[in-house]
């Protein structure tokens, strides 16, 4: 019997590695094993040059033989290779890799169930958090899988039910009898039917708790334990956005937690302004979490302002390394109007926020989140890996209130599948090296620790409270009481139970109830509070950490080693937990002291003002605060225009106007710091140099990187080049510079941007909407064009262009842009269109002018129909 694939073949690359002779060599795999992307991604990581799957190519030649096939054989095996090879692409791409040869032998991999010996000497310095099995089991399962392709009289391939359940083969957590179960529970209100269903979870060994033991040596009654009451308010709902789920389901999963004085979460998807205001019956249907992930999708100082906790989604516990991705057959109309794009327009969140490239760059981002909203706590949100500790004793020092530690199981079901079995690990480790690293460096007291991923009972709580969790995020079981039955459709839009669709005849069938979500909250809390009482814990605070209650079962003795969780550093503060909230002191920052003193008679009479101020670059996040008082006020509409006029001269800060809201200018003489403009809701900035400057300003950098990252309304004007990723994510602002850097206008979903001079590569990278205007033909080479293309300017173009630039020239009093006014011909110009944009804006037109009630709505569906 063969050895298997990747253990030989990285045996060989450590040998050769130890020797001193891998570059001498390569390897080539020849082999029936491989045949899913996991399998070629771990084996390029493990040292394999070149792989021949002559298994899968022999199949799908059998397959064509059979006449299975609709296309001929060589399509077949093309369309297989270059399938594994953007998946394998993709892959790398998540870690952050540019070439092949980087990822080749670079073990970008964890280890989950190998013992530390096989680790050592087939797998060397490999991340292994658990132990697990040895060769001698590995054979054992080989074995078996042998024995078990010999007992079969044909040759048909069953599924084993890794994606769908399927009676008999791979366990999952949920089959139809568990869901029934939980669905009932919820429904009737009946705790014991939910016991039935915790018990029949108790059964199953799937996840790192189910393989440990909570010893109960001390317990005490349960009257005495916190109440159901008090527990429910720790309980979140995980990031699920709007768009990914229907409004329906959205809304109810907020108005149940509202209830229990618990929290949902918004998800990257925005939220409609209408949820801000109480219902007539005194519901909330606003979700107290507001989360700012790369995409900034409807984030604006009005979203903000409405939060009680505002989570910066640094990564997806189920997707770690991507962003997100909404179709475009779930881009409703409605949608795209929470989220500040274009209806039936495929939405990317990038994986990185362009905004945080260094730990001080998340902690600008966290002052820049605390001036936008005082009172809310600031969360941030990590997968679950080796080394998540480090990052969280960094992140900590950055000033956030909150760490969530999110596991690999959860996402609604839109997950690519390599990410759904092979991506992330389970919360346990993550949580528990978290925990410790704090722990050991004096930090645990100064942050809430959460956690999520797959918590379903009492006793998965009372496992993360004693590895060092103190609140705790619910996804799919709140999505299972409302209705949910895993069909696994999410990313089709054809949900039969409406939870996660935006069709509406769909949405229709939603049946989901706050009541049912409410049941669900209050069992768990039920059953963790009996937990509590045989563990002899009154509280959750008291409980928090103590591992030493956490045993391996016996047999699973010498299959599993888990004693790097359950280690309990011998350390003082070892019991720390957070102790209380600490307010955001922001007292000292200038919007405090000078700007709204100074502003007050403005925000509440009809008067204007204008102020004068010197600037410095300490003067972070200028006009954020004045922004959110501005808000609190008077909402999205804000101000009149030019209500507050701010004339500032000097060095502005870190995001300058970051979050500006409407009725407030401000102009500055001088030049800005990175993430000038960021999430611009409403605001007109405008830089320019100072008039005795003597350098040409269309040669120098006015702003640094990121500038106007995630605008959604407004204008900006700036006199000078703007430094790299300009307008990345702008959603609706109007912005003029006299050229940028590289990756302008990436992932740009709506909005105006006018290019006056040079633009760097990989301009409108994965851009969507909006329209952008550029000088110099020259420029068109450094245009991506995978998403849009290039055209001349029409008469109506002119017009925008030569508006944009009369604006620019009296906000900046520009020398060049008053120069291209008087020389312009349109021919200089070039017009950046998205290609699916330009059609949706044309069908829109059309339907308009046939005079449809909801032409947004008749232009998506046909934009469907032909897709």
């Amino acid at each position: 019997m063969a050895i298997p694939s990747l253990l030989v073949a990285s045996a060989l690359h450590q040998h050769l590695t130890k020797m001193s002779m891998r570059t001498h060599v390569s390897i080539v795999l020849e082999a029936a094993e491989p045949r899913e992307i996991h399998h070629y991604a771990a084996l390029i990581g493990f040292g394999v040059n070149a792989i021949c799957p002559y298994l899968v190519y022999e199949t799908i030649e059998e397959y064509h033989k059979r006449g299975y096939l609709k296309t001929g054989l060589k399509t077949a095996l093309k369309n297989y290779n270059e399938g594994a090879l953007k998946a394998i692409c993709k892959i790398i791409s998540k870690m952050g890799i540019s070439t092949i040869q980087s990822y080749l032998g670079a073990q970008i991999f964890e280890c989950i169930g190998l013992s530390d010996d096989v680790i050592g000497e087939y797998f060397t310095n490999t991340p292994n958090s658990i132990g697990g099995i040895g060769l001698k089991e590995i054979e054992a399962n080989y074995i078996k899988i042998y024995e078990k392709a010999q007992e079969r009289g044909d040759d048909t391939l069953d599924s084993i039910g890794l994606h769908g359940y399927r009676n008999r083969e791979q366990e999952h957590i949920y089959d139809p009898l568990s869901i029934m179960y939980l669905q009932s529970a919820c429904q009737t209100g009946n705790y014991d039917d939910y016991k039935k269903f915790t018990e029949r979870l108790s059964d199953k060994v799937i996840n790192i708790r189910d393989t440990l033991n909570l010893e109960f040596s001390n317990p005490i009654a349960l009257d005495e334990v916190e109440s159901v009451d008090s527990i429910v308010e720790r309980f979140k709902t995980g990031a699920m956005s709007y768009g990914s789920i229907s409004k329906e389901a959205h809304e109810c999963m907020a108005i149940a937690m509202n209830r229990l004085h618990a929290k949902s979460n918004t998800g990257e998807g925005g939220e409609e302004r209408e949820r801000f205001t109480l219902d007539a019956n005194g519901d909330n249907r606003s979700s107290a979490i507001k989360q700012v992930a790369s995409g900034r999708f409807g984030v604006t100082i009005e979203y903000l302002t409405n939060a009680k906790e505002i989570q910066i989604k640094m990564a997806q516990g189920a997707k770690p390394g991507e962003g997100g991705q909404l179709p475009g057959s779930k881009v409703f109309p409605w949608i795209a109007k929470a989220r500040h794009s274009t209806p039936g327009v495929s939405l990317i969140s990038p994986p990185p926020h362009h905004d945080i490239y260094s730990i001080e760059d998340l902690a600008q981002l966290i002052f820049d989140l605390k001036n936008a909203n005082r009172e809310a706590r600031i969360s941030v949100k990590l997968v679950a890996e080796a080394g998540v500790g480090t990052i969280a004793a960094g992140v900590v020092k950055t000033g956030a209130n909150t760490i969530l530690i999110s596991g690999y199981d959860g996402g609604t079901g839109a997950s690519p599948r390599t990410s759904i079995y092979n991506a992330g690990i389970p919360w346990e480790i993550g949580l528990a090296e978290t925990h410790q690293t704090l722990v050991m460096n004096g930090l645990r007291d100064r942050v809430r620790l959460e956690t999520d991923g797959k918590l379903l009972t009492g006793r998965d709580l009372a496992v993360a409270i004693l590895l060092g969790a103190e609140e705790f995020g619910f996804a799919t079981g709140p999505l299972i009481a409302m209705g949910c039955i895993m069909m696994r459709v999410c990313n089709l839009n054809t949900c039969p139970v409406g939870v996660a669709t935006q069709d509406e005849r769909l949405r229709a069938r939603f049946k989901g109830k706050p009541e049912y979500v409410m049941n669900f909250m209050r069992f768990i809390a039920m059953e963790l509070r009996e937990y509590m009482a045989l563990l002899g814990f009154r509280t959750i605070d008291e409980m928090v950490g103590h591992t030493e209650l956490l045993s391996l079962k016996k047999e699973f003795k010498g299959r599993i080693d888990p004693k790097k969780i359950l280690f309990n550093q011998n350390v003082v503060n070892k019991d720390s937990i957070f102790k209380a909230y600490k307010m955001n002191s922001l007292e000292n920052t200038i919007d405090y002291r000078v700007l709204l003193p100074l502003s007050k008679e403005a925000m509440n009479g009809d008067m204007s003002k204008i102020i004068d101020i010197e600037i410095s670059n300490v003067n972070r996040s200028f006009g954020t605060l004045l922004s959110n008082e501005i808000t609190k006020m008077y909402g999205e509409t804000g101000l009149k225009d030019d209500k507050i006029i701010i004339n500032a001269t000097g060095n502005a800060g870190n995001s300058f106007g970051a979050f500006l809201t409407k009725g407030v200018s401000i102009s500055v003489t001088g030049d800005a710091n990175d993430y000038l403009g960021k999430g611009l809701s409403g605001g007109k900035i405008a830089v320019m140099p100072s008039p005795s400057a003597t350098f040409d300003s269309s040669e120098n950098i006015i702003c640094g990187n990121v500038a106007l990252y995630g605008a959604t309304s407004g204008e900006c004007y700036l006199d000078g080049i703007a430094g790299e990723r300009f307008g990345v994510r702008n959603s609706g602002a109007k912005i003029v510079s006299l050229g940028c850097g590289q990756h302008g206008l990436e992932y740009m979903t709506g909005g105006t941007a006018l290019i006056l001079g040079k633009i760097g590569r990989n301009f409108a990278a994965g851009m969507s909407g909006g329209v952008a205007y550029v000088y110099g033909l020259d420029n068109k080479a450094m245009v991506n064009l995978e998403l849009a293309k290039i055209l001349p300017l029409n008469a109506e173009d002119v017009e925008n262009v030569k508006t944009l630039m009369a604006e620019h020239v009296k906000r900046t009093s520009s020398k060049k842009v008053a120069n291209l006014i008087e020389t312009f011909d349109k021919d200089d110009y070039f017009k950046v269109l998205p290609n699916d944009y330009a059609k949706m804006v044309s069908l829109i037109k059309k339907h308009t002018a046939n005079g449809d009630s909801n032409p947004e709505l008749a232009a998506f569906n046909e934009f469907m129909e032909g897709c």
